[in-house]
């Protein structure tokens, strides 16, 4: 079974991140409203005060699981931190890229309805080309299916 293409329509997509992702969510954005879509600003919104990045990935994890979002983007440094704190919540699946082709296999064979990125490790316009590779890329289902399954195993056990 194959997942919808993510960009064939305008979907509404929920951003954060921290003070250090501040710069790349806000470019990352910007890129999605031009191409059509609804984006919603978790925040936060300024680099100049320091915030925690868990904040700002459980909010856009909370509203990708609960379905006020499609998908979601998270940004802080190094795009670690805030990618572990939108894991924990269930449903949500965030994977930390570094370019195209991480982005499109973090969809291809895990479904990740989030994606991450590191402000200080990740250029712009590379974060962007990752974003529309994570958006146009198809979940592939079959044999992936069954380690999603695992998965939502891990998260019933809470």
């Amino acid at each position: 079974a194959s997942g919808r293409a993510r960009y064939t329509l305008a979907m509404r997509i929920a951003v954060g991140s921290d003070h250090a992702g501040y710069a790349l969510k806000t470019a990352v954005a910007e890129h999605l409203a031009a191409a059509g879509h609804d984006v919603v600003d978790l925040g936060t919104d300024s680099a100049e005060a320091s915030v925690d990045y868990p904040d700002f990935g459980a909010a856009v994890g909370r509203a990708v699981a609960g379905g006020d979002a499609e998908a979601g983007i998270c940004v802080c440094g190094s795009g670690i931190g805030i990618s572990i704190a939108a894991n924990k919540i269930p449903g949500v699946r965030a994977a930390l890229v570094h370019d195209v082709t991480t982005a499109a296999l973090s969809r291809r064979h895990n479904d990740a309805n989030v994606v991450c990125l590191g402000e200080r490790t990740t250029g712009r316009q590379v974060a962007l080309d990752a974003v529309d590779a994570f958006f146009t890329t198809d979940y592939e289902g079959g044999r992936h299916q069954r380690r999603l399954d695992e998965i939502a195993g891990l998260e019933a056990e809470r």
